[in-house]
């Protein structure tokens, strides 16, 4: 006899054994976790090394970036500071002299008054609201004796001066305001990103730090490769252009200045330069070891273009403040022919310089965190170079 019995409907089976629900509950549970375990970060998602490396180097270039303009920023600041400052002092003596020359008036009203003559004409002038309101007058002028007529005159020399100071002290008021803000910006930007590159650097483990150190060795020693190539490149022109003057005289340029012996060319063209150049680079050379701090032009500490304007003015030679401005104060000149005392400018954006010694090396304050140091040109790679200019 069939059975009566109600079938049961199969549920899941693991390994061939049928689970009840509670065991189907538990196996979502397991699926929906490892999922989320899936979800988590590991350490395949972490950037890699180069990847941080590259990454901190971007920060450090838009810290300097910021720096520059923040230093433009900062002397434009300055000078519209000092101009705001000229016509506020401007507009106080007008002033005075103004309200000397109503004193005169009115002391002619007064005269007038007392014998009855003249007054309501005078007052006119008085209470003018223009100096073209006083010119309209022309009948009241005809009246006027001489001395009045000087008297009015001044007086409405003065108010014109006076009114057109204060139009322009305003707007130096509105200009400084803007500089301010523009510096206040450059300022939160580079402290932004030299925080942002802080905080990767301090993620890093010891062993990640250890291999980071060894990629920089590895760059320092291909950018030392490069600037001895220089070297010999420079050094096979001066024998050249020995050969071809005919004449050995002692290097004027001092390319053998980093340490190296001495070389034989033909004086450059302005040979006034070579000793310059030489006072600027004996300035350089005594701020090594001091730290780069971003917007410092010593004595103490130095940017990189605070550090080339403090190296060149020493020589006599004033430079402008920034990258931007520097890199076209002089003449530029190929890399081969880079003698020292020029000026070396890095990256498409010029955001920063350095001073050449010779023999492919330069005196520079690097980034935040270093100090000013010798190092080679090519320290971050020979693409990075974006010219060489000679400081008139």
């Amino acid at each position: 006899m069939a059975s009566h019995r109600k079938s049961r409907t199969p549920g899941p089976r693991v390994a061939g054994i049928r689970t009840p629900a509670l065991a189907t509950a538990a196996l979502t549970s397991v699926a929906l976790l490892s999922q989320t375990a899936n979800a988590v970060p590991t350490d395949d998602d972490k950037p890699s090394l180069e990847e941080v490396e590259r990454k901190v180097d971007d920060l450090y270039r838009q810290a300097e970036s910021a720096t520059e303009k923040y230093n433009a920023a900062k002397e434009r600041t300055a000078k519209q500071r000092k101009r705001v400052d000229t016509l506020l002092d401007d507009v106080a003596k007008r002033t005075q002299r103004l309200n000397e020359a109503r004193e005169e008036l009115g002391s002619f009203a007064a005269a007038q008054y007392r014998t009855g003559a003249g007054i309501p004409d005078t007052a006119t002038f008085l209470l003018a609201d223009s100096p073209q309101d006083i010119f309209d007058q022309r009948q009241l002028m005809d009246r006027m004796t001489g001395r009045q007529k000087e008297a009015v005159d001044d007086y409405v020399t003065q108010q014109s001066e006076t009114m057109r100071t204060r139009q322009e002290a305003t707007k130096s008021l509105e200009t400084l305001t803007e500089s301010q803000g523009d510096l206040k910006t450059a300022k939160a930007t580079v402290q932004r990103k030299l925080t942002d590159a802080r905080e990767l650097m301090a993620k890093l483990t010891a062993e990640e730090k250890a291999r980071l150190a060894a990629i920089e060795k590895e760059k320092r020693e291909e950018a030392a490769r490069k600037a001895a190539e220089l070297a010999r490149q420079q050094q096979a022109q001066r024998e050249a252009a020995q050969q071809d003057s005919g004449a050995g005289t002692q290097d004027p340029s001092g390319s053998g200045s980093s340490g190296s012996s001495g070389s034989t060319t033909a004086p450059p063209a302005d040979a006034s330069y070579a000793t310059k150049a030489e006072k600027a680079l004996a300035f350089a050379r005594a701020q090594i070891g001091k730290p780069y701090v971003w917007g410092a032009t010593g004595p103490d500490s130095y940017d990189c273009s605070g550090l080339t304007q403090g190296a060149w003015k020493s020589a006599g030679v004033t430079l402008p403040r920034t990258t931007y401005d520097q890199v076209d104060a002089g003449t530029t000149v190929p890399v081969s022919q880079a003698q020292p005392g020029d000026l070396v400018f890095f990256y498409d954006d010029v955001t920063h310089v350095g001073i050449y010694i010779g023999n492919g090396k330069m005196i520079h304050a690097p980034k935040p965190g270093t100090y000013v140091r010798e190092e080679s040109i090519f320290y971050d790679g020979e693409s990075s170079i974006h010219s060489v200019v000679r400081p008139a």
